[in-house]
């Protein structure tokens, strides 16, 4: 079985692991957060300070009246087999601290760096980790003193922000309550046992220290809540002496202070018979001992924790995408398979697999026959145009039996109009292509992470795209072309085997002088020419559609990128390799995922080995 210091060195290892990555936080339960922690928690004054400074060995916390931690302290203890102490904060990683009145300044200094000079807090933590062999592997969270009331230069919700803040770090199932409560104050009182009630009410988490045991007022003693009888917690309650001002003063030192601690209770008449377990060193050890235990009860769910989170970060990393490969070949097959990727997304849209391709169909049900209905036939087809058509084409010898010229001309300059809205079809479809291509390679999440690729597709595709809508164009206008090259014989042999209305007798004669009559011809040629028109303008709306669709969008899904297809094989490699360069967020986002990964996977290893060899 491993020994307690390594299984606990090994957490602090992985918790501070873990902070330098920013694996602390966020959504769901973080690595750090499944390993078992210390926060202490106490009122302002309570000797909170004292307390870890006693534990360390060291003399190093900010001092002062009020509030004085107003940032979460985050204190990693290591054990070294020897040599000098040292101190480092994640903020400062390249500084180590051997002046441990520096320590005290540089807390201090980082503190104002968020709070300003202010009595305000901040729930940005400051990391610190000691390194000695004067002290066990714990792993300590300082917080603000809880208080009951604001002072001067603070906001109305101070209270209710330190203790929300406390709360937050309690209320975790893995932390352990180091619940301060000094021994000159009514345990009933007490803010630290208050809280550490309400979030551990079966007591299991929490551990009771009393502080300025030696300031009681004189006859009085602790012993009741020593033992337990005044409030019983499933963890035995630990008594502290700490350092007095005057010591404080004269700056004595922390490993003289411990030992006129355990002097104080091996000859105190009230304490001598729980003097083995009382004091900081006692604590510490209690600490330790019972940190170890509850890392191996941990350990089944924290290995559960890890396959999960790291079968997770696997595919997220499958999602972004595995680095790029350096060989030009494997460049090369990578592109066309992010094309293919795009190619799928884009079909996809124009089959009704995704919403986009239902737009083109929009186009001829509703837009081409809106257009045809607006055309200006009424205009072109009224008496006036017709008689002015029929007149013109004639020439300087009138028609004899039917104006066959009128007719055409009639006819060639009705069909013409239809150019107008087969070319607005063809656009109408050309720009639905476009916008889908757009929302492919946004919806494309292989392409995400290669904005240079996502430019060249772009562009393939739509170059690709305008030479279809230019062949598309050129077919919708010789569809219309056709109807005025070749006329539809029988359509007129119907209308002239169809019997004609008599005029009214009214007793002119009819003539080619004859008002009446006259228009009565010019409205059955306008007539005529209005239901052969009416025919063509059935068949286009038709034939546009299918041409639309032949010339664009079915060469759209057969050929959209086979000339991109033929440009990326020619290219060099350089060239490859600059089309596959990546979003510098996502490089770093990929970069810290596999740190991750990487870090999970030796926190699984390595508990493994160390808890179960």
């Amino acid at each position: 079985m491993a020994t307690m210091e390594s299984l606990i060195g090994l957490v602090n290892k992985i918790q501070r692991a873990c902070t330098v990555l920013g694996d602390h936080g966020g959504q769901g339960m973080s690595l750090w957060e499944a390993l078992p922690s210390v926060s202490v928690v106490g009122g302002q004054s309570s000797g909170k300070s004292s307390v870890l400074e006693s534990i360390v060995g060291r003399d190093f916390l900010p001092r002062g009246s009020g509030i004085v931690t107003r940032r979460p302290l985050v204190l990693q203890l290591h054990k070294t087999q020897s040599g000098a102490e040292y101190a480092e904060f994640l903020h400062a990683p390249k500084r180590r601290f051997t002046d441990f009145a520096a320590v005290r300044k540089e807390i201090s200094d980082e503190t104002d760096r968020i709070t300003g000079k202010t009595k305000q807090i901040s729930n940005i933590p400051i990391h610190l980790s000691i390194y000695s062999p004067n002290v066990v592997n714990l792993t300590l969270i300082d917080l603000p003193g809880l208080t009951k009331v604001a002072v001067e230069g603070q906001s109305d919700s101070i209270v209710e922000d330190i203790e929300n803040m406390v709360r937050s770090y309690v209320e975790k199932p893995n932390c352990i309550i180091l619940a301060i409560t000094p021994a000159n104050q009514d345990i009933a009182t007490s803010d630290a046992i208050k809280l550490a009630r309400e979030v551990d009410p079966s007591g299991e988490r929490t551990f009771g220290v009393l502080t300025k045991l030696d300031l009681m007022d004189k006859g009085t003693n602790a012993t009741e809540v020593l033992e337990g009888r005044a409030y019983r917690l499933q963890h035995p309650w630990v008594g502290i002496v700490n350092r007095s001002q005057a010591d404080i003063n004269k700056n004595v030192d922390m490993i003289v202070a411990r030992r006129k601690e355990r002097e104080y209770f091996e000859t105190s008449p009230d304490y001598g018979h729980l003097a083995s377990k009382m004091g900081s060193e006692y604590l510490a050890k209690l600490l330790s001992q019972h940190l170890e235990l509850v890392i191996r009860q941990r350990i089944p769910s924290i290995i559960s924790m890890i396959n999960k989170t790291i079968d997770e970060l696997n595919a997220e990393l499958d999602r972004i995408g595995r680095p790029v490969a350096a060989d030009g070949g494997a460049q090369l097959y990578m592109i066309l398979e992010l094309c293919r990727a795009f190619d799928r997304v884009f079909k996809e849209h124009l089959d009704g697999g995704r919403p986009g391709g239902d737009r083109i169909y929009g186009v001829f049900d509703h837009q081409l026959p809106a257009a045809l209905k607006k055309l200006p036939f009424d205009r072109h087809l009224s008496l006036k145009n017709v008689q002015k058509v029929v007149t013109e084409a004639d020439g300087y010898q009138p028609h004899l039996i039917a104006p066959e010229q009128g007719y055409r001309r009639l006819i060639d300059g009705s069909i013409t109009y239809f150019k107008g809205p087969a070319e607005a079809s063809v656009d109408a479809v050309h720009f639905v292509l476009k916008e889908l291509v757009r929302k492919s390679i946004a919806e494309t999440e292989e392409l995400k992470r290669f904005p240079s690729l996502q430019n060249d597709i772009a562009t393939a595709a739509n170059e690709a795209l305008e030479r279809f809508r230019e062949e598309s164009c050129k077919t919708v206008v010789r569809l219309v072309e056709m109807e005025s090259s070749y006329l539809t014989v029988d359509f007129f042999r119907k209308l002239h085997a169809a019997p004609e209305k008599k005029p009214e007798k009214n007793g002119n004669p009819p003539g080619p002088n004859n008002d009446h009559f006259h228009d009565t011809s010019l409205a059955r040629i306008g007539s005529n020419v209005s239901a052969y028109i009416a025919m063509v303008s059935d068949t286009l709306k038709n034939t546009i559609p299918k041409a639309v669709v032949y010339c664009q969008v079915r060469e759209a899904k057969r050929s959209l990128l086979t000339h991109f297809y033929a440009q990326v094989g020619r290219k060099e490699k350089e060239r490859l390799s600059a089309m596959l360069d990546e979003d510098p967020q996502l490089m770093e986002k990929r970069t810290q995922i596999a740190k991750r990964l990487e870090l999970y996977k030796a926190a699984r290893d390595e508990i493994d080995a160390v808890a179960w060899k």
